[in-house]
């Protein structure tokens, strides 16, 4: 009798198999709901448009610059700001406090996988369908504000990459941060405290050349810029080489920290978690 040959299957095959799973998931989840997700990207438009009026508006009384940016580089900066934004919709640490709450992280422990990896499938399988509902946006928003955008082949290619740099980053971190719900049960004022440090040190409120120097140099060494600045400047900012390769290289750092982040405070967490549970 012939024995029926065993595949073996590896981790990162398994894990590869996981991520496209939960990308196609949400693809159709996307789809099958996309006038809502339309709605919902037309209202996240309000915030990037009241800023470039303002810096329009800003520039046109300083005749036509601030701080060398033009009225058509903000145009540029603030519609390449919204494909950055919604690329940058991650799961919160709102999502942990609620999975705790309602006791399915018990139902999610119980698979042999790490919760975090669902979430970063789930929500990366978003972004393509994201993409192309901001094209018209973008197209509209191009119309009305006449951007000033001449990215060389190069800055194209890192922005795509950056982009996806930037959603790990942010992933991580919130990730980190939601994973502090193991220890308290309001994890808002953290969180609060997160966005407000991410709004004035990202480029997500305004170009970080508009931010006083100390700003600037601290923001060097925190991942925040890195989510939002970096790869909106990528495209917008006219960088050289060295800055557009730097700034691959700094994504990559922070992902890195961030994943080490992640899995030293999980371990602490889970086993709070068991013994509480338990």
């Amino acid at each position: 009798m012939n024995a029926t040959p065993i595949r073996l299957v590896s981790p990162l095959r398994g894990l590869v198999d996981v991520y496209l799973q939960e990308m196609k998931i949400a693809v159709a989840q996307q789809i099958q709901y996309r006038a809502a997700n339309y709605m919902y990207m037309l209202g996240m438009v309000a915030e990037p448009v009241v800023y470039l009026v303002v810096w329009q508006t800003v520039a046109a009384q300083q005749g036509g610059s601030v701080a060398g940016i033009t009225a058509g580089q903000f145009a540029a900066y603030y519609i390449v700001w919204t494909l950055v934004r919604n690329i940058n919709i991650v799961f919160t640490p709102y999502g942990w406090e609620e999975r705790i709450r309602e006791g399915r992280l018990s139902a999610q422990l119980l698979r042999p996988l790490f919760p975090i990896v669902e979430d970063l499938g789930f929500f990366l399988g978003w972004k393509p369908v994201v993409m192309l509902l901001w094209l018209p946006i973008a197209f509209f928003l191009a119309l009305i504000f006449h951007p000033v955008l001449n990215p060389s082949p190069l800055a194209v290619a890192v922005f795509a990459v950056s982009l996806l740099g930037a959603y790990l980053i942010r992933s991580l971190n919130q990730s980190s941060l939601g994973l502090i719900t193991f220890w308290t049960t309001r994890v808002g004022p953290v969180f609060q405290l997160y966005i407000a440090a991410e709004l004035l040190l990202s480029g997500r409120l305004v170009p970080m050349q508009l931010m006083p120097a100390w700003v600037q140099t601290l923001a060097n060494f925190l991942p925040f810029q890195w989510t939002f600045g970096f790869p909106i400047e990528a495209l917008v900012g006219n960088l050289s080489t060295a800055q557009l390769l730097g700034g691959l290289l700094a994504q990559l750092f922070w992902i890195v920290i961030g994943s080490i982040l992640v899995r030293v405070v999980w371990r602490f967490a889970v086993r709070r978690y068991s013994a509480v549970s338990g």
